[in-house]
């Protein structure tokens, strides 16, 4: 087996998201949680493999360390080319981990220059002048701006970038990526001449993506969300279409949420507004020491089996700001985490056979607490948001992993119908 691709996300709903944009462009995509050890085994046949880490908020020589262990892994499976994969919103703490990750990657690689683009149209977050946005707004004035986290009250990529590199930044403007893949390469070897290392590039379009990745096929290392991953998928030259996997059809279903973004409260008041037992997690009582995995658990084996049921802890800014001020910002995440991920065990062992899981530090809890360490790649309910295929000790499962911003505000109840009563 030799990878076409190997790819490092900083976060675990991340590597899902670039995992499905890889598919799209019809590779066999396979996808590992955690830094890879030497008994890290990837499925069959695979053209490219992910290495999803919780790199985004953690200390930078953390996010380091871990990036640089999973780029030695790729390398060891055959990836000439190493994806970093980060947030189309580019969050992240003010001291990176956006920069010192890129330069880290290009060191070790040996790299004078990278191209960066957090573009994703389909999801409507797109780069113009060098400036991010979401859907007509700068992403500071959207509501994308209020990550629990790491809030983004900046627009400009090359300030956010140019704060966590010693290292010159640049934009390529939209009218170079509209003539094509030769003038982007030209502008990059430019800057690369000039002295700089950091090079941001515009996207409006998924055709402005396409020849971002025929320009980029060849850099060792190349950042961005996944819009720029499927690019460089459609470049490979020998890309095909994909077989769907089998998704099963048997046992029961429940969505585990903790993200607190406005698209997850959406799609958690969908739920509730369609009838399905959906139960709100008390995180302060929780804290105080309080049972509250044993009362969720007595919750759901009361419901009826045959629907799906929602478990969150997602709240609204000011409920979360409330809960924040009482615990902390650490102790909360820490908090919920910790709940969700101790549920999703006993979920799977309870029969659980169809999980969906929002928010991306919840994904990192849950499939470590499943000891769920890769997964093959299937088809997406939403973009960005596909099925992904394990074996637990409890036998196969199907998994969601869900970026707090992504999918219809219909996810929740559409995806668990479709998998249960229209298999393809």
């Amino acid at each position: 087996m030799t990878l076409r691709i190997g790819c490092t996300a900083d976060d675990f709903t991340g590597g899902t998201d670039v995992a499905a944009a890889f598919r799209r462009a019809g590779l066999r995509t396979a996808l590992v949680f955690g830094v890879p050890d030497g008994a890290t085994a990837l499925p069959a046949d695979c053209d490219a493999a992910v290495v999803a880490l919780k790199s985004r908020s953690t200390p930078a020589d953390e996010a380091v360390a871990d990036s640089l262990a999973a780029q030695r892994w790729l390398w060891s499976q055959g990836a000439a080319q190493v994806y970093f994969k980060y947030c189309s919103t580019f969050d992240s703490t003010a001291q990176g981990n956006i920069g010192p990750v890129a330069d880290a990657l290009m060191d070790a690689a040996g790299a004078a220059v990278t191209l960066h683009c957090p573009a994703s149209p389909p999801n409507g977050r797109t780069v113009y002048q060098g400036h991010l946005f979401v859907h007509d707004q700068l992403l500071s004035d959207s509501p994308l701006r209020h990550h629990p986290l790491n809030p983004m009250t900046d627009s400009s990529l090359p300030r956010l970038l140019s704060a966590q590199t010693r290292h010159r930044v640049a934009v390529i403007d939209r009218p170079t990526v509209r003539r094509g893949a030769d003038a982007v390469r030209e502008a990059l070897l430019a800057h690369e001449q000039a002295g700089v290392r950091h090079v941001i590039a515009d996207a409006l379009t998924d055709e402005d993506l396409a020849v971002l990745g025929a320009a980029t096929l060849e850099l060792p290392v190349v950042a961005g969300a996944a819009g720029l991953a499927e690019g460089i998928g459609h470049a490979c030259p020998t890309a095909g279409p994909v077989t769907a996997e089998p998704r099963p059809s048997e046992g029961r279903a429940a969505v585990l949420a903790g993200s607190c973004s406005a698209r997850t409260l959406e799609q958690t008041a969908q739920f509730h507004a369609a009838g399905l037992p959906s139960l709100n997690l008390d995180v302060l009582a929780a804290a105080a020491g309080r049972d509250v995995t044993g009362e969720a658990l007595a919750w759901y084996e009361a419901q009826d089996p045959a629907l799906p049921v929602l478990i969150h802890a997602s709240a609204a800014p000011e409920e979360l700001a409330a809960v924040q001020a009482q615990l902390g910002v650490t102790e909360s995440a820490a908090q919920v985490e910790e709940l969700l991920g101790t549920l999703a065990s006993q979920l799977v062992g309870r029969g659980v056979r169809r999980l969906l899981v929002a928010g991306g530090e919840t994904s990192g809890a849950v499939t470590t607490a499943l000891g769920v360490r890769a997964v093959l790649v299937g088809e997406e309910a939403d973009p960005g948001v596909p099925w992904t295929y394990a074996a637990t000790e409890h036998g196969d499962l199907a998994l969601m992993l869900k970026s707090g911003n992504f999918g219809a505000p219909d996810l929740f109840t559409r995806a668990l119908r479709t998998t249960a009563e229209e298999p393809k």
